[in-house]
């Protein structure tokens, strides 16, 4: 196992939820806040809570455990968050969901429905040269699909 490798190994994805006052400007703080201090965000999930003035934030961002402390610590700091919780350590539910565009001419467009019937996607979208699929599943199946 070369460098690299091991260096990757520590890297990891971890989901983090906020809820935050639901006000202008609080997401725009919140992702400067990360890209002030260089950490990326690999998804981002905004939506109101059944309290109209607090909204939930849902991020998902790479890093080794020092990094995600970090992250953690200055998020609570931010005066519009109300409360941080990082599942990392948690059993979680997690889903994400892609739509991905197929060109396929018409020899193999039935082949594209055949893979897209496996992996139990949904077309939203057809044209001459092209399917639109949505796949909804965890990261393993997105790649999987895309593969």
């Amino acid at each position: 196992m070369n460098s690299q490798t091991k260096a990757h190994d520590s890297i990891e994805h971890h989901t983090i939820s906020l809820l935050v006052d639901n006000e202008p400007g609080v997401l725009a703080r919140v992702a400067g806040l990360f890209s002030g201090r260089g950490f990326n965000i690999e998804s981002l999930c905004v939506a109101k809570t059944m309290d109209p003035d607090v909204s939930r934030i849902t991020i998902v961002t790479v890093g080794d455990a020092r990094i995600q402390e970090q992250i953690n610590k200055q998020l609570r700091k931010l005066v519009n968050v109300v409360k941080v919780t990082d599942f990392s350590d948690s059993d979680c539910v997690e889903r994400e969901m892609a739509l991905v565009k197929v060109q396929s001419d018409a020899a193999h467009r039935a082949e594209v429905l055949r893979i897209a019937d496996i992996f139990r996607c949904k077309v939203v979208d057809v044209s001459p040269n092209d399917y639109t699929i949505e796949v909804t599943g965890n990261r393993g199946k997105i790649e999987a699909l895309i593969d």
